[in-house]
């Protein structure tokens, strides 16, 4: 028995279990809360990559001054193995903190896209004072 990923109702479209809490501030919420978490990840992530640009920088000096000391060559060129794969792992991160910034930027788009198209009417709902069906309700079927 296979389990999907999205839960499908018997017209085949997919299921919303609970509708009730998908209203304009619940979104915008969302969004909010997302972008902030994004712009967390990347700073997180770009201070990461710097601290490994800082290690790898430091193996490599500690590389040099080991040579220097004559110190055997298999450990000299294990400290720059080492040096070699900091500087991997920051390059890499810095293509995440990318991505994190383009996730940012694109919730961002989205909470202000919503706002500008909903923010107004649900303005205008609030000052009416007259309860509004819930989501579905005039969905034509």
């Amino acid at each position: 028995m296979s389990q999907e990923l999205v839960p499908r109702d018997d017209s085949g479209l997919a299921a919303v279990a609970n509708t009730d809490g998908l209203g304009f501030f619940t979104l915008l919420t969302e969004v909010t809360a997302l972008t902030s978490r994004a712009l967390l990840l990347k700073e997180k992530v770009w201070a990461w990559q710097r601290r490994m640009e800082k290690d790898a920088d430091a193996a490599s000096h500690m590389s040099e001054m080991c040579d220097a000391a004559e110190v055997a060559p298999q450990f000299t060129a294990l400290i720059l193995d080492g040096s070699g794969a900091l500087r991997k792992v920051a390059d890499a991160s810095g293509d995440l903190a990318q991505r994190a910034d383009d996730m940012q930027h694109d919730a961002q788009n989205l909470g202000d896209a919503h706002q500008n198209e909903y923010g107004g009417i649900y303005e205008a709902v609030q000052t009416m004072g007259v309860q509004q069906p819930k989501p579905g309700f005039n969905e034509v079927k």
